[in-house]
């Protein structure tokens, strides 16, 4: 409605339905910056307060006045060839609209999207002739929600239509390079979905939708678009969960995965017509197994439709699992499928429509993670396992998926290796789940031995990380050494070095191990060797206070610290040296120490990390003029001796100071002169 101020020219409002014609005054002597509408029974002024504004009222006037004009049109469309001429016009009057405003070409595609809502009985030809009708229109726009939903039927119905490839692959291209949400509108994210399968339906199949993966990356090793990951993670992850859907939606009434596991709910305390049923053996039946050589229980099966789970429980896990019944904790997910840590199957039948589905964006998932720029950040995005427990029991799914791990697994930098391990404490991540006797491990631990070493080789709480292995991992780590894995001989070696392993039988049989094989016997020796020259080093004697000569280099100080003992060592100076990270190492090794002067050396993160982790005792610590970070130095947080501490000229930043302060109860003496905290 257009409504006009009542200062004399007119007090009621008209509706742009009521303008017949629109004309700018341009007759000599007529009143400046003034418009002439033509109405039922008379025209009316209007008079702007400049040209540029006058201007502004015509076109949106013209503008509107057209719209009503078509919605009229094609609200009661007979003639279709006349609506599809009728179409154009009204996008060619869209495109050449002076106007800038979104809605000047969204209220078109918003007609059309409900003309075609309306109207269920046109054929093909009308449906592409509409859609190549309205192409410019989404150059630069997203379609709304109901002309998504009718091209998600295009792309159903014809997949190897021309306006598939021709149409809709720009529209989709600005999709994943722009949108912000699919959470506000989800059925953009649904068009892309069908819009991927429909390119997988073509005759080249995976390999036209991996040269549209790599058209959306871009041809540099950057992409220059960073909401393109994001969204494409999106769309598999939701695409991926529908596959799973009908067992996911089976869940309320269906026994719990702690019930599944535990294996104690009666079937008369479930409530009547479950989706899914636990049949439990009978006593005959479990006693007639007891009598067998394996003393195997008989499997517990859950059965569903589609869905069917085996499970093998031995006596020694039944005895565990009726430990814990008490206890009324909700049970981790990769407990819940690891019912057994030796045998645990799930099958899942999917129907060849999901299977195709599956199929195909497990394989994009494997075409992002080839890419190096985007493996940090999907690394990230799947770190929290975001996958439905039902695809994560599914054998197809997880044995495809390893691929991706592996990626992650053999990937040098930290902020993609570390996202195998879980997101928090309490959780399970991926690491849990390849690991020998996780649900989704298919082999002899050879993923396992290889993200343990990448592990090892970045995790700064390196004794945190070896007593978890040697609490739940420790019998895969003992197998794997006697098959000369060098990399699990050498967490062997280390969980000796480190006294991880409390009981004497266990450290014996981890030595009869060691020695079972050439490289574990040379390892140990060297085990050995190190330790007789450690018990030299430690031994009570020596200097209190040593000062390394400039220049000098790790190795000048591994043979220096060789060479006698140095139990009373408290105050090491190293500054202006030329050591690395490379000698905490060596630094670890003194019991006494309490003063560490680093003073313009090489030393890093990764010694820091490893300085804070065994040098609890640390009172003095000089980091001045080193390259250190915030990464490194977030580690000092578990140093709670430390009462003084030199970070003067380092990449400190004022958040990570505030973190330390607040965690360093001792803390008296500070320099953060020529640092972001300053």
């Amino acid at each position: 409605m257009l409504k006009c101020q009542p200062t004399g020219y007119m007090e009621n409002s008209i509706s742009y339905s009521a303008i017949e014609d629109v004309q700018l005054l341009s007759w000599e002597n007529a009143p400046k910056y003034c418009l002439q509408l033509t109405i039922p029974g008379g025209t009316v002024l209007l008079q702007a307060a400049n040209s540029y504004l006058r201007d502004q009222w015509f076109h949106s006037l013209q503008w509107k006045k057209k719209i009503y004009k078509y919605k009229k049109v094609l609200s009661n469309p007979s003639r279709w060839e006349v609506v599809l001429k009728e179409i154009r016009t009204l996008v060619d009057m869209a495109l050449t609209s002076p106007l800038q405003d979104d809605s000047i070409h969204q209220a078109p595609l918003e007609i059309v999207s409900k003309l075609l809502s309306e109207n269920n009985n046109l054929t093909t030809q009308d449906h592409e002739s509409i859609i190549v009708a309205i192409a410019p229109l989404l150059e630069n726009n997203h379609p709304p929600p109901d002309l998504c939903e009718f091209f998600c039927k295009h792309c159903r119905e014809r997949p190897r239509s021309m306006v598939v490839i021709e149409v809709f692959t720009p529209v989709v291209q600005r999709i994943l390079k722009h949108n912000m949400d699919f959470g506000k509108c989800p059925r953009l994210r649904l068009f892309t979905q069908e819009y991927i399968l429909s390119l997988n339906e073509l005759n080249a199949g995976m390999e036209v939708v991996k040269k549209f993966i790599h058209s959306m990356h871009g041809p540099t090793g950057q992409c220059p678009h960073p909401r393109v990951l994001p969204n494409l993670v999106a769309v598999c992850l939701a695409a991926i969960y529908s596959c799973y859907e009908e067992f996911i939606n089976s869940r309320d009434n269906s026994p719990s995965l702690k019930e599944i596991r535990n294996g104690c709910q009666q079937q008369c305390d479930r409530k009547p017509n479950l989706p899914l049923r636990l049949l439990h053996t009978s006593p005959d039946l479990v006693s007639q197994e007891a009598t067998l050589t394996e003393s195997r229980l008989k499997p517990v099966i859950v059965t569903s439709n589609e869905i069917h789970v085996e499970v093998e429980r031995n006596n020694t896990a039944n005895q565990k699992m009726t430990a814990g019944v008490g206890n009324d904790s909700e049970p981790n997910l990769i407990d819940c499928l690891m019912v057994s840590p030796t045998c645990s199957t799930m099958s899942i039948e999917l129907s060849a429509q999901a299977d195709r589905i599956l199929g195909c964006y497990v394989e994009i998932l494997k075409m992002l993670s080839d890419y190096d720029d985007w493996r940090p950040a999907l690394a990230s995005l799947l770190q929290p396992i975001p996958f439905p427990k039902e695809a994560l029991a599914h054998e197809k799914f997880t044995k495809e998926l390893k691929y991706v791990i592996q990626r992650f697994a053999e990937d040098p930098r930290q902020e993609v290796h570390s996202c195998l391990l879980s997101v928090r404490a309490g959780k399970d991540g991926w690491f849990q789940l390849y690991s020998p006797g996780g649900v989704a491990c298919d082999d002899d631990g050879e993923l396992f031995a290889s993200m343990v070493h990448i592990l090892m080789g970045s995790c700064y709480k390196t004794k945190k990380f070896l007593l978890s292995l040697a609490e739940n991992k420790l019998g895969p780590c003992m197998l794997l050494a006697l098959r000369g894995n060098q990399t699990m001989v050498e967490i062997l070696c280390l969980m000796l070095e480190y006294n991880i392993i409390d009981n004497n039988d266990t450290q014996l049989q981890i030595i009869s191990t060691l020695e079972s094989t050439d490289v574990g016997k040379r390892m140990y020796e060297q085990l050995c060797e190190r330790q007789r020259e450690l018990k030299e080093l430690q031994r009570k004697g020596g200097p209190t206070r040593l000062t390394l000569p400039s220049k000098s280099t790790d190795a000048d100080l591994a043979r220096l610290l060789s060479s006698g003992s140095f139990g009373n060592l408290e105050n090491l100076s190293l500054a202006f040296t030329n050591v690395t990270s490379a000698c905490a190492e060596h630094l670890i090794k003194l019991p006494s120490l309490k003063q560490l002067n680093l003073w313009s050396t090489q030393f890093g993160d990764a010694g820091l990390r490893l300085l804070s982790e065994h040098l609890t005792m640390l009172q003095v610590l000089n980091l001045c003029e080193t390259p250190v970070t915030d990464a490194g130095l977030l580690a000092l947080s578990s140093m709670k001796s430390l009462c003084s501490l030199n970070m003067n000229s380092t990449k400190l930043s004022a958040d990570t100071y505030e973190d330390l302060k607040a965690k360093l109860p001792n803390l008296k003496e500070v320099d953060v002169r020529y640092t972001e905290a300053w």
